[in-house]
């Protein structure tokens, strides 16, 4: 078993995939540098300089691109093959792709992209951001899939005059944003200041969110399908829901 080894960004993967299409090589898998290795694979290093200009031609293709992003940013552990069958398809049969659903690799890609959107969309809406001693807005996420870069995209319209920083800690992942450009760096390459400005407004919040609830109304059930569980430790209004089922 082969297993073709690239380097941990997208443009190296789309590089490294069009590089085995064009010599007619089907990979048994496709892997990041930092894979956990199989004692029963080979990997294969090509060294390949990265093509930007491949990666820019693709993203005229809006709809096809963003769908290839956003498998790219998931969590499935056989994304890279998904992306290479995605592609190769592509390339026979052009803009028709996306109505090819009978083609696995092309159903697949839209599910997972629906997927990763759907969160994106979802912690849009859970990001709670704390203000650190130093002004800074600062909040923390731990999504399914890794999707600090949409988020960042979103933030940056958003908040686009604050300083804030986002920190994925299920990838040790930091965000911070400038007021002008965001920039993606290891969490140990930083330290942050864990002391809040805002405890007051958080304590304001937490007792505004109890008091409108209705208690007549209340729907667990309801509550856990827009909001899941995975997400509350993060969510400030949560955390009396927290105490009480640690109880």
């Amino acid at each position: 078993m082969k297993t073709y080894i690239y380097e941990d960004n997208f443009v190296s993967l789309l590089t490294l995939i069009n590089h085995l299409i064009n010599l007619n090589i089907k990979p048994d898998d496709i892997k990041p540098i930092n894979h956990e290795a199989n004692l029963f694979s080979e990997d294969i290093f090509t060294n390949l300089k990265p093509d930007y200009n491949l990666v820019k031609s693709l993203a005229n293709n809006n709809s096809v691109f963003k769908i290839m992003t956003n498998v790219y940013l998931s969590s499935d552990s056989k994304k890279e093959l998904i992306i290479y069958y995605f592609y190769l398809n592509y390339l026979k049969y052009g803009d028709s792709i996306l109505l090819r659903r009978n083609l696995k690799c092309v159903s697949k890609s839209l599910e997972i992209s629906s997927y990763v959107s759907r969160e994106a969309h979802k912690l849009k809406g859970f990001v709670r951001f704390k203000e650190l001693a130093n002004h800074v807005l600062y909040a923390k996420i731990n999504p399914t899939n890794n999707v600090i870069t949409i988020l960042a995209n979103h933030f940056k319209a958003r908040l686009k005059n604050e300083y804030w920083i986002l920190h994925d800690t299920k990838r040790g992942i930091i965000s911070i944003y400038d007021k002008k450009n965001y920039y993606l760096i290891p969490e140990q390459n930083i330290k942050i200041d864990s002391n809040y400005n805002d405890d007051f407004y958080t304590d304001l919040w937490c007792t505004f969110y109890d008091t409108i609830g209705i208690k007549e109304r209340k729907n667990d059930r309801c509550r856990l399908n827009f909001m899941p569980k995975k997400y509350w430790q993060n969510i400030i209004e949560m955390r009396n829901e927290i105490e009480k089922s640690s109880k």
